[in-house]
């Protein structure tokens, strides 16, 4: 797998904006990493991102992808290869942008959850299922909130959450798929990437 860093500066970022009628949304950025990825599409993705943000100065835009990204018309693009020994720890400090919703069984109709404990409940009920579980007291959700941006004249309205802690592995070749692949929904929007940092004296 292969971390990349999209570097944005604040005239690559004007440029964009004025590229997309004024506008930098979810979208925007979603159509900017695709075109980083032109063999790929939202069927045959294997890549993963999540916008940071920044400062008045510079956004940042993360990648995880099985491919390389090319190189970008505008940024600046840092990426490296992950070792197969990073994931080979058992415990690990996480973060994560969730889009969290469940299935209704009757409807089959995506309902959002909502309510910091209630999403955390889900969360952590939700862990044994990408490989891991979460260490007791040590989850926290924040930034709660919800995703609005027009994808071909069609309004699109996600759920946003961030949620960070401490982890265990509990199922090495699951948790390394959910690395891979995403947690969740909405990962062609910039949800599911698990971003993860060994901890040694957990």
């Amino acid at each position: 797998m292969i971390a990349s860093v999209l570097h944005l500066s604040r005239e690559d970022f004007q440029i964009i904006k004025n590229e997309n009628n004024g506008v930098f949304d979810t979208y925007t950025i979603h159509k900017l990493v695709y075109s980083l990825f032109p063999q790929e599409n939202e069927t045959t993705r294997t890549f993963l991102f999540l916008y940071k943000g920044g400062n008045f100065q510079e956004k940042r835009i993360i990648l995880l992808s099985k491919n390389k990204p090319k190189k970008p018309n505008i940024g600046f693009l840092e990426s490296k290869e992950i070792p197969a020994a990073f994931l080979d720890q058992d415990y690990y400090g996480f973060e994560v942008q969730i889009n969290p919703v469940r299935c209704d069984s009757k409807t089959k109709k995506l309902i959002p959850i909502k309510g910091k404990q209630e999403i955390a409940r889900w969360f952590s009920e939700k862990s044994s299922s990408f490989g891991f579980e979460i260490l007791p007291a040590s989850l926290s959700v924040s930034d709660t909130d919800v995703v609005q941006f027009d994808k071909k004249d069609k309004k699109v309205v996600l759920a946003k959450a961030v949620c960070t802690g401490r982890l265990k592995v509990t199922n090495r070749s699951l948790f390394i798929k959910s690395f891979e692949n995403g947690l969740g929904r909405g990962k062609a929007f910039g949800f599911g990437l698990l971003q993860i940092v060994p901890l040694y004296n957990a």
